[in-house]
């Protein structure tokens, strides 16, 4: 059996490279990718945990079940905003964005 602290330190390595992706990123669809990642170390966290502590019962899956359905629904509307902001200003880089601006 993998000791829990080998998902713990797989999970908060994916996490690193999450929030590196998220700051350093210019391009929307980079930092989209950044907060999947998290979510994903999030997903490794939980069942971990649910493995360990608590395996006889569903919860634990139940709670993945719910991040991973966020996940989708976050990719979905942020790839759609995403799109929507292409069309407008024909760019995807963060920093040439201002929508305040007419």
């Amino acid at each position: 059996m993998i000791p829990l602290s080998w998902y713990l330190i797989v999970a908060a390595g994916l996490f690193v490279v999450g929030i590196f992706g998220v700051l350093t990123r210019k391009n929307l669809i980079g930092i989209l990718m950044g907060v999947e990642l998290m979510l994903n170390a999030v997903n490794i966290n939980l069942l971990a945990f649910w493995s360990y502590l608590y395996p006889q019962s569903l919860s634990g899956l139940t709670f993945v079940a719910v991040v991973f359905v966020a996940a989708a629904a976050e990719a979905a509307v942020g790839l759609a905003l995403i799109i929507s902001i292409y069309r407008r200003r024909t760019t995807v880089n963060a920093e040439e964005i201002n929508l305040l601006r007419g």
